[in-house]
């Protein structure tokens, strides 16, 4: 069973490897240290994934929802809020199982071997609610509010919290440029500090980034029960062993509810099941 259960994951980091290659597939970019500025670039991916990266070829709607979200006349801001809408009922938070590049490199740190793994903790679901707020705080709030003069708020979640853009923007591009290198202050130096952290958390505990921060995460759990693509659990078939609740990574119990927002459609809950009562 075990034997299987790391075939099929390796199949899912498989997807997301090749995902993540295909979204960030502006090679020369990081050889050059500049960003691709193309039509492709006014395009959304699904996850989470830095615009500033020197090899990404689309936005990540989370800082273009920040760019826009000041001027509602914008049609772009329209088409950021359709399109996570869009996929969000289609999905949920498949996305962040199977799609988004942050959620790759979490699932591979946690294989880091470590004297103890950290599963759950006391205010745990509490503090699972903190991604609503910095979705409503950082994502919504103060780019619709501290706007300039054009109506264009600044992304101050990308700028101030997330280690995704620091990783994935922020360094390679430093490492690549002289002028950014003499132009380092202590944002740069917080960012680093907060990617550190969150390396050293996604060693212990699994997905603390998506658990606890992550807004577009925030943005497609609220789909997870109505989305097209969701799980069903057969009671009849079902006969209580609590193997898929033991499974599942993300503390979720499909017996209870299968299509928890915290489920990110991992599979291994299903995988898990020896009457096959999950689909």
């Amino acid at each position: 069973m075990d034997k299987r259960k790391n075939t099929n994951e390796w199949k899912r980091h498989g997807v997301q490897a090749v995902w993540a290659l295909l979204t960030n597939s502006y090679f020369v970019g990081f050889v050059q240290g500049r960003i691709y500025k193309g039509k492709l670039k006014n395009l959304c991916v699904p996850g989470l994934n830095c615009y500033s990266c020197p090899g990404a070829v689309g936005s990540c709607p989370i800082g273009a929802m920040q760019a826009v979200i000041g001027n509602w006349n914008y049609k772009f801001a329209f088409y950021v809020a359709g399109f996570l809408m869009f996929v969000g009922a289609l999905m949920g938070r498949f996305v962040c199982g199977w799609l988004c590049p942050f959620g790759l490199i979490q699932d591979l740190l946690h294989k880091i071997p470590f004297p103890k793994k950290i599963k759950t903790f006391k205010g745990d679901k509490l503090l699972r609610k903190l991604k609503y707020v910095i979705l409503l705080v950082f994502v919504i709030l103060l780019p619709m509010f501290l706007v300039d003069i054009l109506g264009q708020g600044a992304p101050y979640f990308c700028k101030l919290i997330c280690p995704a853009g620091t990783l994935e923007g922020g360094i390679p591009l430093v490492l690549l440029n002289k002028s950014m290198r003499n132009a380092l202050g202590w944002l740069y130096a917080w960012k680093n500090v907060l990617l550190l952290i969150t390396i050293f958390l996604s060693v212990v505990i699994y997905r603390p980034f998506c658990k606890y921060i992550c807004p577009l995460g925030a943005v497609y759990s609220v789909f997870n029960p109505v989305s097209v693509f969701r799980y069903r659990v057969d009671k009849d078939a079902c006969i209580d062993c609590g193997a898929c609740a033991a499974a599942c990574k993300m503390q979720v119990d499909p017996v209870k509810n299968a299509n928890h927002r915290e489920c990110i459609r991992c599979g291994a809950c299903k995988k898990a099941c020896p009457s096959k009562a999950i689909h």
